[in-house]
């Protein structure tokens, strides 16, 4: 949140420049290592490596405790796939910047890049199949049904992840962004609170915390303390800039703190809910999150429906973004936490790793495909436009949410009583 907040405010402000805005991330970032590196005995054994004479605990679930060995044909394909993802990770970036590319030919209408991509999802696709096929039955749904939720992820990130992307450059330059008069008092009372009062409450947190934890580690805490000076520096600056100005510019990145905010401010309410007799099934609680980012993605769609087709630049109202950032966050709250929450409960403790690694994976694709996606705004805004381009992002994600709702009965019964 005050990264987002200060390291954009400090980019987009002509004085300074990105140059700026980045560097600050990176000093904080840094300081954040080093107060981590010399507090870390703060934790105690949390997190250290087992010792070999510690018992380890022995499930009375046959499931859970048989193993299915990797033959040497799986490690082989396995190696492959890790080659082929490892060289299209470092070259993705490289042939971008550099006359280098490893993946050099065409095949068809593919580049090189996507074409060994596809063949290292297919191979996982087959590995993981094949394994699958070879668990007890009652395991075999239940990772099932992990990779039916993993799919779903695919599509709300890959829409949810136009935040850095699609909607910044909407904020920038399709959003009515200046502000004079009684419009700037308002901006600049809300985003002083909203800045302020969660700066003071982790003040204070860590205040009582630096005098409980001072005497053991003095440096990290000194460390910490010089850090928290810097962020209230810079948010004295910020804000004694915008209360000066005749009229207020909100940057395109202060968009992007509401997300922040709509989870700190929203998830105690969220989670109260999942605490409630109202609690919904795992299925039903992804439909939700899909139908609401949709809606999310129809906020703006309406929004942008003045904007003229190929139109370079507008002055679209900023509610459509903050009401966009609501639904968003909400269907996050509802998708994100519960999904890791379902791999953990589902699958034994012995194949977490790999099933959270299979989930990664699936956020992984979705990030992929949503800058490919958010980088062809230009281009369907001039044949189409604006609005076209967010209805794509509504009616996926609502149609996919409808789909996983109906399939609730198969997936309770692939989940096998698991809530």
């Amino acid at each position: 949140f005050l990264g987002m907040l200060l390291c954009g405010y400090i980019g987009e402000n002509p004085n300074w420049g990105w140059s700026w805005g980045f560097g600050l991330a990176g000093i904080f970032m840094f300081i954040g290592m080093l107060q981590f590196y010399f507090t870390q005995g703060i934790f105690g054994d949390i997190g250290l490596k087992p010792l070999k004479n510690q018992v380890e605990e022995v499930s009375d679930n046959l499931e859970e405790t048989t193993r299915n060995p990797f033959s040497t044909f799986d490690l082989i394909i396995v190696a492959l796939i890790s080659v082929i993802g490892l060289a299209w990770i470092i070259n993705d970036p490289v042939s971008k910047i550099t006359s280098s590319n490893l993946f050099n030919f065409q095949v068809g209408s593919l580049d090189g890049s996507n074409f060994m991509i596809i063949i290292a999802l297919v191979l996982f696709l087959f590995i993981l199949v094949k394994r699958i096929s070879q668990y007890t039955p009652v395991l075999r749904d239940k990772m099932i049904a992990v990779i039916v939720l993993a799919f779903i992820t695919i599509f709300f990130w890959a829409s949810f992840e136009q935040a850095g992307g699609s909607m910044t450059i909407f904020a920038k330059d399709y959003t009515q962004r200046v502000l004079t008069g009684d419009s700037k008092i308002i901006f600049n009372v809300v985003n002083t609170l909203i800045t302020v009062i969660p700066l003071v409450i982790i003040s204070y947190v860590l205040f009582k915390l630096f005098s409980k934890t001072f005497a053991k580690y003095a440096l990290g805490n000194i460390i910490l303390a010089v850090g928290f000076v810097l962020i209230w520096g810079i948010v004295i600056y910020m804000l004694s800039n915008q209360y000066s100005e005749v009229k207020s510019e909100v940057p395109a990145t202060w968009f992007g703190i509401l997300n922040s905010l709509f989870i700190i401010s929203l998830a105690p309410i969220v989670s109260k809910l999942w605490e409630s007799k109202y609690n919904p099934s795992a299925t039903m609680k992804n439909g939700f999150g899909m139908i609401l980012l949709g809606i999310g993605f129809a906020a703006l769609a309406y929004g942008s429906s003045t904007i003229p087709q190929g139109a370079a630049v507008a002055a679209v109202s900023m509610i459509w973004l903050v009401l966009a950032y609501l639904f968003h966050t909400l269907g996050e709250l509802f998708i994100s936490p519960v999904g890791l929450s379902y791999v953990s409960k589902l699958v034994p403790g012995r194949m977490i790793a790999i099933m959270f690694g299979i989930w990664y994976l699936a956020i992984a694709i979705g990030n992929k495909i949503a800058g490919t996606m958010g980088g062809m705004i230009d281009e369907i805004t001039s044949k189409y436009s604006m609005t076209t381009f967010f209805l794509i992002f509504t009616f996926i994600p609502v149609g996919l949410g409808l789909l996983v709702m109906l399939l609730t009965p198969i997936m309770k019964k692939l989940m096998h009583g698991v809530k």
